[in-house]
């Protein structure tokens, strides 16, 4: 059992995920040790193992609050009234917009984060992750009203699974870019919002 008051806890465990997202925006997943996330909280090593067992937990945890993050931008989509599918992908695709870490995660490291997690810690990531199911069948529901119940259910897994694509297609790094130019690929380069506007469109109407 962890010892602490709550409000330590809690704190600490903010502390390791910071720690791993500060880590991740200069890293790849791979390059990242306990030891470096150790490294960059006050508080030694085996503290950090009365919380998380392996990195993988720790950034569980920070995809997690990802999910939650963009869950509170679904949640204000949902309150909103919209005149026109355009309108509504128009949001959902600036909610999407801020969200670059998630989108990361996603593409990069989801399989990894989830084989190594505890199945706890899987649950508790998993509450997040559902929670984003429900919010956008319910923004479907509430704004194309001419799809079925089984219509919105195909949606919503058309379009989660399309989200684990779009950080390759718009985080390109200058090395890849160079490479597709000197395979001869013509390749357009779009950007989250892009991307996301055009799938949207094309998802509600069809």
């Amino acid at each position: 059992m962890i010892k602490g008051t709550p409000e330590l806890i809690a704190e600490r465990r903010e502390t390791i995920i910071n720690a791993c997202e500060e880590l991740y925006r200069e890293k790849s997943f791979k390059d990242i040790t306990l030891k470096d996330i150790a490294d960059a909280v006050p508080f030694s090593r085996p503290t950090i193992y009365n919380y998380f067992e392996t990195k993988e937990e720790i950034f569980l945890t920070l995809y997690k609050r990802e999910y939650d993050l963009w869950n509170a931008d679904l949640e204000k989509i949902l309150e909103k009234d919209f005149s026109s599918h355009e309108e509504l992908a128009d949001s959902i695709s600036r909610s999407l917009e801020g969200r670059g870490l998630l989108l990361r995660l996603l593409s990069v490291n989801n399989y990894d984060m989830e084989a190594n997690s505890r199945e706890e810690m899987l649950v508790y990531f998993k509450e997040s992750y559902g929670r984003s199911l429900m919010l956008f069948a319910d923004i479907l529901k509430k704004n194309c009203s001419h799809l079925t119940e089984d219509e919105i259910k195909d949606r919503v897994y058309m379009f989660f699974p399309f989200m684990f694509g779009i950080y390759p297609y718009t985080s390109a790094t200058e090395k890849q870019k160079k490479a597709m130019a000197d395979a001869g690929i013509v390749f357009r380069y779009q950007t989250v919002y892009e991307l996301c506007f055009r799938f949207l469109v094309k998802l509600f109407s069809l």
